[in-house]
């Protein structure tokens, strides 16, 4: 960590490169003794990121930041605050602390947090940045996070982990086993430190197969910003045997659309040919696997088992994109080509046999306009385009 890097002159010229050419930058040198043109540059690249996903460290002309990896694989601000109010208690332990998001909010909430860390050099960082941001009842420890549990005599109303998801060759891994720490073998470990655990997991994790490895499964959130999903979130409380919630929710810049089910509740659509309303379930619902709750729940008809699309003859209020029907054609070429008034259309598939590309390139269609269509399948098992206007 270069403290030079925190003197006002250097932020000064920090905030006045944000726009900068970079490479130029670079080639031009660093106008400091003691801080190298990669040093300043990291910086630079880094409070970018952090504009729109950290603001409140973007705002703060006081804060250091780590390789750009760290700030890309951190927990923005939205989803740490989000996964705070999930739980209570007055100590938790963040054992995996990273650049320090996740802890900065639950110490919002807990009276003490202690920050595990392996990387000495992020927990340097992330100890400096949270006296800047008046973070003063976080405890900062430079260690293995399962070996300070090992030879600590001591309980914590929740334990937080997000493990790794890359291992020693820098390399992305894609089961929970493979995530270090290994939850599955410390399990009963951490269960004897706490009762209550909050497991953070990459949205590429299947929930059946998690589920299945993990134990005492209360909860589970699908967490999305602007139809991305971003986290999927394990609560799971000592002894707990009742049924599984899922949480579904996507924070877009005007609402926050949540929908919740039971898990393996085993409920049924209805199906039906689409009618005056089309409706796309947003990305956490299409993760967290709820297309029958969808249908039963909203009363909606569901076009094709596979589809993932639904429709109504009354609009419904919906957690996804709605849509108006303003015409079907069968899948031809030509008939669809006719029937066009435009040569500008936003095309989704679902369970559709060709690609968006493949269609644009044979309809000669160009992106962008106020006509969407969907190509998809219907109950009768044929390939159809509907023509959508967006509400």
């Amino acid at each position: 960590m270069n403290e030079q890097i925190l003197y006002k002159r250097v932020q000064n010229y920090i905030n006045d490169h944000l726009t900068s050419d970079l490479h130029s930058l670079i080639l031009k040198g660093t106008p400091f003794d003691e801080i190298s043109s990669q040093e300043i540059v990291n910086q630079i690249i880094c409070k970018q990121k952090s504009e729109k996903k950290l603001p409140s460290w973007f705002q703060n002309n006081s804060i250091y930041y780590p390789s750009k990896i760290n700030i890309e694989q951190s927990s923005s601000e939205k989803t740490a605050k989000y996964k705070s109010q999930l739980i209570s208690g007055k100590k938790i332990m963040d054992l995996t602390g990273g650049f320090g998001v996740d802890s900065y909010y639950f110490s919002k909430i807990f009276k003490t947090v202690i920050y595990c860390e392996i990387n000495d050099k992020l927990s340097k960082i992330s100890e400096h940045n949270f006296k800047q941001l008046d973070a003063n009842n976080i405890q900062v420890i430079s260690e293995n996070g399962i070996k300070y549990l090992h030879k600590k005599n001591e309980n914590f109303d929740v334990i937080y982990l997000d493990p790794s998801r890359r291992n020693n060759d820098k390399k992305k891994v894609f089961l929970l086993k493979d995530c270090s720490p290994n939850i599955i073998e410390n399990i009963d470990l951490l269960f004897c430190k706490t009762t209550t655990i909050l497991l953070k997991t990459s949205p590429i994790l299947d929930i059946s197969s998690t589920i299945k490895e993990l134990k005492f499964v209360k909860e589970i959130h699908v967490v999305a910003v602007n139809n991305d999903v971003k986290e999927l979130l394990y609560l799971l409380e000592k002894e707990y045997t009742g049924t599984i919630k899922i949480k579904t929710i996507n924070f877009t810049k005007k609402y926050t659309q949540k929908f919740n089910f039971i898990y393996n509740k085993q409920n049924k659509s209805t199906y039906e040919e689409p009618l005056k309303y089309l409706y796309e379930p947003n990305s956490a619902i299409l993760k967290s696997g709820g297309f029958h709750e969808i249908s039963s729940q909203l009363n909606l008809f569901k076009l094709h088992q596979h589809s993932h699309l639904y429709t109504s003859v009354k609009q419904q209020d919906f957690p996804g994109r709605k849509f108006k029907i303003t015409k079907i054609n069968p899948y031809d070429k030509k008939k669809i080509i006719s029937s066009l008034s435009t040569k500008k259309a936003n095309i989704t598939t679902r369970n559709f046999r060709k690609t968006v590309s493949q269609i644009r390139k044979e309809l000669k269609i160009k992106d962008g306009g106020d006509l969407f269509l969907f190509f998809t399948t219907n109950i009768h098992n044929k390939p159809i385009c509907i023509h959508c206007e967006k509400l």
